[in-house]
């Protein structure tokens, strides 16, 4: 059975899905759709390689998914069949689109206030990121527990590799424990400490603005960061998500569901092969694979 899955920030470059957007006509549908509910141009954005400002938050999330949900459209026209979707972080809002939870515009307005509110706290606090790779997450918490000031684990991505975000002194002291202990830090190009407690004024920013827009039922099993397991109630998804934004992603565990449903082939859609890593690295005897252009789309086996 088939699971899509659906990066987060960070996965994001120059120029990402121009040959899709050239390709395949519902593909471009999605980039004229976003620029209309975002109010500038993600053609722009994604493609012009003068655009300095892809990074930034503001604009990264929205063009990140607006990328995954052109390699989706194009799959789909390719024959791509699903039984369920995930996303990791941002990947979630493409999850929801891609299974018919928003629509296309429902879920670039949701978006859009998303990366807005993340870019107001991002611009009025001190917060950063770290990979920690070769340690358990175990062990990741109990050094980010030993330092002085805030700093959690955040995002539990393999059995090897967890993301930890706080304060960055906090953040910058606990790495030097992890480097003591002769793991792999890799800080991380974010504006600030996401899915931690200094997120807070963007849950409650990104709930009141998307509180009365309509989610419905999906159509497939959709898993969830927040519990790491299937989410079966969507009766109050703005309040899911609002927390969500404050809540570690408990990838690994997702992962152990989505096979233990029976899953076995996960199909990665839009910029990078991030999540196509984590799963070879936390599965065993399964088919993971990526689509982020048409060479790689031509050579799937949907």
């Amino acid at each position: 059975m088939n699971v899509i899955l659906f990066a987060g920030q960070g996965a994001q470059y120059a120029g990402m899905g121009k040959d899709i957007y050239d390709s395949y006509p519902a593909a471009a549908e999605i980039l004229r759709t976003g620029s209309e509910i975002l109010g500038y141009s993600l053609e722009e954005v994604c493609f012009d390689e003068s655009f300095t400002e892809l990074s930034r938050t503001l604009y990264a999330q929205p063009a990140i998914m607006a990328m995954e949900l052109m390699c989706f459209e194009a799959a789909k026209a390719k024959g791509l069949s699903f039984e369920a979707v995930a996303g990791h972080s941002l990947g979630e809002y493409a999850a929801m689109v891609a299974s018919g939870m928003l629509t296309a515009e429902d879920g670039f307005r949701v978006i859009k206030a998303r990366a807005e509110a993340f870019d107001r706290v991002a611009s009025s606090t001190d917060g950063s990121m770290a990979a920690i790779l070769k340690l358990t997450a175990d062990k990741v918490r109990e050094v980010c527990e030993s330092v002085d000031g805030y700093v959690v684990p955040v995002n539990y991505n393999s059995p090897a590799q967890t993301v930890i975000a706080g304060e960055s002194s906090a953040v910058a002291k606990a790495c030097e424990k992890f480097t003591e202990l002769k793991a792999r830090v890799a800080p991380l190009k974010t504006e600030s400490a996401f899915h931690s407690e200094i997120m807070k004024p963007a849950s409650e920013e990104f709930y009141d603005k998307i509180k009365d827009i309509s989610f419905s039922t999906p159509s497939v099993k959709f898993f969830s960061n927040l519990t790491g397991t299937e989410l079966t109630d969507f009766s109050d998804m703005p309040r899911i998500l609002a927390e969500h934004v404050v809540s570690p992603v408990r990838f690994t565990d997702e992962l152990e569901a989505i096979r233990n449903a029976g899953f076995d082939r996960y199909i990665e859609l839009g910029p990078g092969k991030t999540l196509t890593g984590l799963v070879k690295k936390t599965l065993a005897d399964i088919t993971a694979f990526n689509i982020d252009s048409v060479e790689a789309l031509e050579k799937a086996e949907l």
